[in-house]
């Protein structure tokens, strides 16, 4: 089968190599899967570069969420068990980790409606417990994390205020369902977030960049608000001034979904029945901005790396000869 390999750790586009290798074999607990879509994460190129927590040993097969098939044909979403993740032909899971796919989405759109949407779920309802009528404000809006969260706080009743980084994002985070767009390249961030709010500031910050964005949610929060950590995509990790939290009477809420896994697994299968519900009347649906063949995935992981992608981008084998998954 063919599958990309990491030999070494480095930038995607230079370190990635798309070989004719052995295909996996299942260890106990585990179900080898055909790939019909993978889905491109900010952790994959993390991983790629060895500045994830998650270091398989080398030579592995990145792609940590997938669609798959089952061999009696059961459509299912997983994460591959590296080193045998999904950007190749087949993968392993561990088969008590498998979620059946909505029949509402496509392959592509299951595949990335798993990590981005349950990382959005737990973070808006299980850690800051948004609830209708309350503002939410979402970092990187138009990115892949970010229009999950996008979505699933207007399914939730709030009011969602977006904030990207240029023009083409800006336009892609209306088309979500924000009801204020901000384009930090072009706008003042903090003064438009508070006249948008009335001077209140956000009641729910979601923030996977950190950095200077975190600043900036340290300064629109409103009294007794929640800003929910999720990631550091800008590569800045701030150090907050608990003093400020304490004089504004407001939470930081870290969330790092991965551990539900081994924490409370339960939590994720409901997660995953909400979603489905949600997904299944149209309440969200994941934003697929591309869908690349398996030789295209090295390029398409340096885009998600540099930063130039909307929602999300999936890697279908099937598109190699010429079929659509």
């Amino acid at each position: 089968m063919q599958a990309w390999q990491v030999h070494q750790n480095g930038e995607p586009s230079e370190v990635m190599r798309l070989s004719d290798v052995e295909q996996p074999v299942p260890g106990e607990g585990q179900v080898l899967l055909k790939v019909r879509a993978a889905n491109i994460n900010f952790p994959d190129a993390l991983m790629i570069r060895g500045h994830y927590q998650v270091q398989p040993p080398l030579p592995f097969t990145p792609g940590v969420e997938i669609c798959g098939e089952t061999e009696d044909g059961r459509r299912v979403i997983a994460n591959p068990a590296l080193p045998y993740g999904g950007f190749a032909e087949y993968a392993l899971a561990d088969a008590a980790a498998l979620l059946p796919a909505p029949d509402a989405l496509d392959d592509a759109e299951a595949a990335a409606l798993h990590i981005g949407y349950q990382t959005g779920w737990f973070g808006l309802h299980r850690r800051a417990h948004l609830e209708a009528g309350e503002t939410l404000l979402v970092h990187a809006a138009a990115g892949g994390v970010g229009s999950a969260a996008v979505q699933l706080g207007k399914a939730a009743g709030a009011t969602v205020i977006g904030v990207v980084g240029g023009a083409e994002k800006a336009a892609v985070a209306r088309e979500l369902g924000c009801d204020v767009v901000i384009d930090r390249r072009t706008e003042d961030v903090i003064a438009t977030v508070k006249q948008a709010t009335g001077g209140r500031g956000a009641d729910v910050i979601y923030d996977p960049v950190g950095g200077e964005a975190y600043a900036q949610s340290a300064k629109v929060v409103a009294f007794e608000g929640r800003i929910v950590v999720v990631g550091f995509a800008s590569g800045s990790i701030p150090s907050p001034a608990l003093n400020h939290a304490l004089v504004k009477n407001y939470s930081i809420l870290g969330l790092h979904w991965g551990l539900y896994g081994t924490k409370n697994p339960k939590l994720i299968q409901h997660c995953h029945e909400q979603l489905t519900e949600l997904a299944a009347r149209g309440a969200i649906k994941p934003l697929i901005s591309e869908r690349v063949p398996l030789s295209g995935t090295a390029a398409a992981v340096q885009r998600v790396a540099d930063g130039v992608t909307t929602g999300r981008v999936a890697v279908l084998p099937a598109l190699e000869n010429g079929v659509a998954a």
